[in-house]
């Protein structure tokens, strides 16, 4: 796992969860995100390399958010939800447990 730029953008992802989403960006702050820095994820605009993902997990009914470091960006044709996020590589480096 690599080290944490808790400074970094974070785009946080809530799976339709949006009940949950206060309480998702309470947790990442508690654990020393910076909230001027978490973004709702859209299908229409991705991250850059180094930037973060936040993930509510696993859906429909989560119990933690899984962080991902984005690692690699392509250049893809849009698919249905996903959008552009398609084309994004990334890599496991931390889960915070929903409270």
């Amino acid at each position: 796992m690599s080290q944490i730029d808790k400074q970094k953008k974070i785009y946080l992802f809530v799976h339709g969860r949006m009940d949950l989403e206060p309480v998702a960006i309470n947790a990442l702050v508690s654990n020393g995100f910076s909230k001027d820095k978490i973004t709702s994820a859209r299908p229409d605009k991705v991250g850059d390399v180094g930037d973060y993902m936040a993930m509510l997990w696993m859906p429909p009914n989560p119990d933690h958010i899984k962080i991902q470091k984005i690692t690699k960006v392509e250049q893809v044709i849009p698919e249905g939800v996903i959008g552009l996020w398609k084309g994004v590589s990334k890599e496991d480096v931390l889960q915070i447990t929903l409270r």
